[in-house]
């Protein structure tokens, strides 16, 4: 299956994975969602982000922010707004 907007499942999976108070999250990689994980740290939204090299393809292994317990969530909302084709 393709994915037609492959930043908002980027954005999907973080959102997901905070609801659930997970401590990772992995997403398959691009230069794209590179740059943008880069600005989530930049911004202090996530913790940190690692490249996983997994055979031919890439993943980025996002470690996810909170506060002082899980119960406090760094990120509170993430939408997309700029929707690729229209």
């Amino acid at each position: 299956m393709t994915m037609s907007d492959p930043i908002a499942d980027m954005l999907t999976r973080i959102r997901n994975a905070n609801t659930a108070k997970h401590d990772t999250v992995d997403v398959p990689a691009s230069k794209m969602k590179i740059a943008i994980a880069n600005i989530l740290v930049d911004e202090g939204y996530i913790a940190k982000y690692d490249l996983v090299e997994d055979g031919k393809f890439q993943t980025i292994h996002i470690t996810l922010k909170y506060g002082e317990d899980k119960n406090q969530k760094i990120i509170t909302g993430l939408k997309r707004i700029s929707k690729p084709g229209l």
